[in-house]
């Protein structure tokens, strides 16, 4: 799978063991790939920092933060995993909604850890990015790819002056049997996209991402603005409604201190 013989296999087979199977010692102690998967983290994003830093040389800091989180996200990883095959080897106990989890992602991490351990770091580093990152990563793509939805949605919000909120719905949201959380995005108090996922980050994403899927800047602007007219229309703005005066004076200020 990865194109060489292990020293010590015992690693590599820990590295595929997901914590709801894990072994149990014969002094009651168990093991899993946890450990693997925090080392295999740090050895990952070590180097794919020096990847792109010798790959985008003229990128600022900001750029390369951003792609390599893309690169190393749990997505990305248990796409990767997947496209090498890692799947079929992982042993867990938990059905399809372990699968949901990333555990793939996971195992990856953990056998990063595992070549680490057993062949050292320049052999993972020339491993990652000549037999992975060259063969299955499209730079150009992930480099284009939008994945922060919600902070180019506040960003968007803060330029055009418009109030967004993203909301928690408690009540839909649970922790059992597994955690979900449901969150809608308002604007302006007008709701304008949903999401969910296993955590409160997650959901906010991807209730970002369903706005962005659906609404180009100039397609949104269009929308609230039509909203404004009907508002007025009505013998009310929501703009003067809805926003509180603290925002207007938020406004005002930067003009004082340049004064």
């Amino acid at each position: 799978m990865f194109g060489f013989v292990p020293h010590n296999i015992e690693l590599y087979k820990l590295a595929l063991v997901h914590k709801s199977a894990s072994l149990v010692l014969e002094d009651g102690r168990t093991i899993n790939n946890e450990r693997l998967e925090y080392l295999g983290d740090a050895v990952i994003e070590a180097v794919t920092s020096d990847y792109l830093f010798i790959e985008f040389p003229d990128r600022d800091e900001g750029f390369l933060t951003q792609l390599r989180s893309k690169m190393v996200s749990r997505q990305s990883l248990n796409g990767l995993a997947v496209e090498l095959g890692l799947d079929r080897h992982v042993i867990s106990n938990g059905g399809v909604a372990i699968a949901q989890k990333h555990i793939y992602g996971d195992a990856f991490e953990a056998m990063i850890g595992a070549m680490y351990l057993d062949q050292g770091y320049e052999f993972v580093n020339r491993l990652l990015i000549h037999r992975i990152y060259g063969r299955l990563v499209n730079l150009e793509e992930l480099t284009e790819a939008e994945t922060d939805f919600k902070s180019r949605l506040i960003e968007w919000c803060q330029r055009n002056r418009h109030r967004i909120q993203f909301r928690i719905d408690s009540e839909r949201s649970h922790t059992v049997p597994r955690p979900m959380f449901y969150c809608t995005v308002l604007i302006d108090d007008v709701e304008v996209g949903h999401g969910s996922g296993e955590s409160k980050k997650e959901a906010e994403q991807r209730a970002a991402g369903s706005v962005a899927h659906t609404f180009s800047d100039e397609r949104c602007a269009s929308l609230l603005d039509r909203m404004d007219r009907l508002d007025r229309m009505a013998g009310r703005s929501v703009r003067t409604d809805v926003r509180p005066e603290p925002a207007a004076e938020a406004v005002a200020e930067p003009e004082k201190s340049v004064s």
